[in-house]
């Protein structure tokens, strides 16, 4: 995956993806995810990947900033028609590399970002860059379930799915040892699928690992 090829693929893709990531299957998802998440008037949410939007309406008119990105134009044009009357800044901008400086959000939403950006690894350590100290991120995605492997099956069909433009074979802690010194996950959940979507929860904040040395 890259991201001209992304873009185009989501070009395809944008006349279709409400019908399926709005079906019932997700909007059950979003609400099991977003139903305990509670945060300050004037806390400034990014969205990293905010595709059609589905997931804003569990933020709106509650006092927040909202920045929603996202590397599709094609797909951010069908969010701002449907939430462009709202108090949200849309900006097209890469995940990979965020155009904010650092420590500028109290809180981040990247649900279905991470499986379908090239380099998932550098978007993680975008996100912790602009999270402030002990602000929280939040990710529902596609991840290969820690107790299993993937079957024959899916590994020959994985490099076909990535033209798709997403991949099923992401280990979430392997993206994780890149950044798992500034953060600290405290939720791993099961959303749907058996597993195979998962709610993550985190926080950036030093982590002394066992082994580390303090000076």
């Amino acid at each position: 995956m890259n991201n001209s090829w992304n873009k185009f693929i989501y070009k395809i893709w944008s006349p279709f993806y409400d019908r399926f990531f709005n079906s019932e299957m997700f909007v059950k998802a979003r609400k099991k995810v977003f139903k305990d998440v509670q945060l300050e008037a004037g806390s400034k949410i990014l969205f990293v990947g905010v595709g059609t939007g589905a997931d804003l309406p569990f933020f709106l008119n509650k006092g927040y900033e909202i920045v929603a990105i996202d590397y599709s134009i094609d797909i951010l044009r069908i969010a701002k028609a449907k939430y462009g009357h709202c108090s949200v800044e849309f900006l097209e901008m890469d995940a990979q590399k965020l155009e904010f400086k650092d420590e500028s959000f109290d809180f981040i939403v990247a649900n279905l970002i991470l499986s379908v950006v090239p380099d998932p690894h550098k978007t993680l350590n975008e996100m912790l860059r602009v999270l402030k100290n002990e602000g929280e991120f939040l990710v529902l995605d596609k991840f290969v379930p820690q107790e299993k492997k993937l079957t024959v099956a899916q590994r020959f069909i994985r490099p076909f799915i990535k033209l798709l433009g997403t991949d099923i074979g992401l280990d979430f802690y392997h993206v994780l040892q890149s950044v798992e010194n500034k953060c600290l996950v405290y939720q791993d959940e099961k959303v749907m699928m058996n597993g195979f979507y998962r709610k993550i929860m985190g926080m950036r904040k030093d982590v002394q690992r066992e082994g580390d040395v303090s000076i």
